[in-house]
């Protein structure tokens, strides 16, 4: 599923109701609130606090889910595309930070170098 799909469900889902989008502060906050919940999950599933005996297990991918729904409510509240967006992020890690990791294509070549001339 494309992003703008995201978008356009999203859509679809809040205008049928009559209260439409909510404030973008309130979807801020909505968005910390899905934010906690997976940092909830992730702490119990591999951090040192563990779950309650009682308490259900969570899914994580169900809370990234969530987060993309709030995400995604926020900005067709503001208007922006998610797509346009992801591209312009992706565009800056591959210009601005192009030499900041070591690349495996980069490791591949130094190690057939060093066994071609070993």
């Amino acid at each position: 599923m494309q992003l703008s799909e995201v978008q356009q469900e999203v859509h679809r889902y809040i205008s049928q109701f009559e209260e439409g989008y909510f404030h973008p502060m309130t979807l801020v906050v909505r968005l910390a609130e899905e934010l906690g919940e997976l940092a909830r999950e992730i702490n119990h599933h591999y951090g040192e606090k563990p779950k309650k005996p009682d308490e259900p297990e969570g899914d994580l991918a169900l809370e990234m889910g969530d987060i993309l729904f709030v995400l995604a409510c926020l900005a067709n509240r503001l208007e922006i595309d998610l797509g346009e967006a992801f591209s312009a992020t992706m565009h800056k890690f591959r210009t601005r930070d192009r030499d900041r990791w070591t690349r495996r294509d980069r490791k591949e070549e130094d190690s057939q170098g060093g066994r071609a001339n070993g």
